[in-house]
C-alpha cells in the first residue's frame, strides 16, 4: 500500500511509525515544510509536497493518512476520496456532524474505504474486553461508566485544541469522543442524550470538562466524563452487566499500565471472581489499527471506527452542544 500523511506532528509520526512492512510511505506534507522535511527524511524516498490537496491527487498514493488539526479533517477526507483514494482519518473526523455527512456520501459514491482514528477499540484490554462481552461472560449489560482526562500544559489555552473555529469544541471533541465511541461499541446506539459541558479552569472559549448521561432504547445507560483538569491522566471504563464486570484502567504511558479486570458474580453473590490482564510495553493500538484498515480494504469490508460510527458520535456531541 502506497501511503500519504498529510499532518506531520505527533499523531502523523505515530501513524507512519505503524505503516509496517506492508506499505510504503511516499508522500507527506504539513504547513510546517521542516517538520514535513523531519518525517520525510525517516522514510527514504518519501516526497514533500507543499499542497496537502495535491498530495491527495497523487498517482503514486493508494492511502491518504489525514492527522491535521480539526478544521482540514473533512476538506481534506473529501478531496482524497473524490481522487478514488482510501483514507484514514483522525478523530473527530470533523468538527460536527454536519461537516461529516457529506464526507460521508462522497465515501459512499465513490466506494472506497474510510476509516476514523478510533484506535482505542484496538487497545489490547478494551479489545479483549468486548470479546468477553460479546462471548456473553457478563450476561445482559446494565450501563457503561467512564472517565478519561488529562491536566493539559503550561499554555495550553494558547494551542488550537483551544480555539473553537479550528477545534470545533473542547474537550467533548478531544477525549471525550473516544468514550462516546467506546460506549456505542458497547451499548450500541442512543436514542436520549443529556449533558453539560463547562470550562471550569482554563481560560478559553471552549470546554475543560463535560458531563454525559446516554441512554438506549432499551434502556442501558451510559456515564460519561471527559476532562482536561485531571492532573493525574486517567483512563477507566467499565462495563456493568447482570452477571459481572469489565474494568480497564490505564492506556500505557503517562496513563499507566493497561490492565483489564473481569468480576465474575457468582451464584451465592458475596466478592466475585475475580480474573485480571496486564498489557504493559509499547502501545500498538495505532499499527492494529492499522492493520485492520489493510484487512477490511482487501476485504472490501466495512471498518471498526467508520465514518458512520464517526457520524452517530459527532451528531451525540452536537446534541451536548445545543448546535
Amino acid at each position: 500500500m502506497r501511503v500519504g500523511i498529510v499532518g506531520c506532528g505527533l499523531i502523523g509520526v505515530k501513524r507512519a511509525q505503524a505503516l509496517g512492512e506492508s506499505s510504503r510511505l511516499v508522500a507527506v506534507a504539513d504547513r510546517d515544510q521542516a517538520r514535513a522535511a523531519r518525517l520525510a527524511a525517516e522514510h527514504p524516498g518519501a516526497a514533500i509536497e507543499s499542497d496537502p490537496q495535491a498530495l491527495c491527487r497523487r498517482d503514486d498514493v493508494d492511502l491518504v493518512v489525514v492527522a491535521t488539526t480539526n478544521d482540514a479533517l473533512a476538506p481534506l477526507t473529501t478531496a482524497a476520496v473524490l481522487a478514488g483514494k482510501h483514507v484514514l482519518v483522525e478523530k473527530p473526523g470533523a468538527r460536527s456532524a454536519s461537516e461529516l455527512r457529506p464526507v460521508v456520501e462522497a465515501a459512499r459514491r465513490t466506494g472506497v474505504t474510510v476509516k476514523v482514528g478510533f484506535n482505542h477499540r484496538f487497545h489490547p484490554g478494551l479489545s479483549k474486553a468486548k470479546a468477553l462481552f460479546d462471548e456473553g461472560a457478563i450476561g445482559p449489560l446494565m450501563y457503561v461508566r467512564a472517565r478519561y482526562g488529562h491536566g493539559g500544559r503550561l499554555g495550553y489555552e494558547r494551542e488550537w485544541r483551544a480555539d473553537p473555529r479550528i477545534a470545533g469544541g473542547g474537550e467533548l471533541l478531544d477525549q471525550g469522543v473516544h468514550l462516546i465511541d467506546l460506549a456505542r461499541w458497547f451499548a450500541g446506539d442512543f436514542t436520549e442524550v443529556r449533558g453539560d459541558v463547562a470550562t471550569l479552569f482554563w481560560k478559553m472559549p471552549v470546554e475543560d470538562n463535560a458531563f454525559l448521561r446516554l441512554e438506549t432504547a432499551g434502556r442501558q445507560v451510559a456515564w460519561l466524563h471527559a476532562s482536561c483538569t485531571e492532573w493525574k491522566n486517567l483512563f477507566s471504563f467499565e462495563v456493568m452487566g447482570r452477571d459481572g464486570k469489565l474494568q480497564v484502567e490505564g492506556l500505557g504511558g503517562s496513563y499507566g499500565v493497561e490492565r483489564l479486570t473481569f468480576y465474575r458474580m457468582l451464584p451465592q453473590m458475596g466478592p466475585p471472581e475475580t480474573t485480571a490482564w496486564e498489557y504493559p510495553g509499547e502501545d500498538k493500538s495505532w499499527r492494529d489499527e492499522y492493520q485492520h484498515l489493510l484487512a477490511c480494504i482487501a476485504g472490501g469490508r466495512t471498518p471498526a471506527g467508520s465514518l458512520e460510527d464517526a457520524l452517530a458520535a459527532l451528531e451525540i456531541v452536537d446534541r451536548v452542544y445545543g448546535r
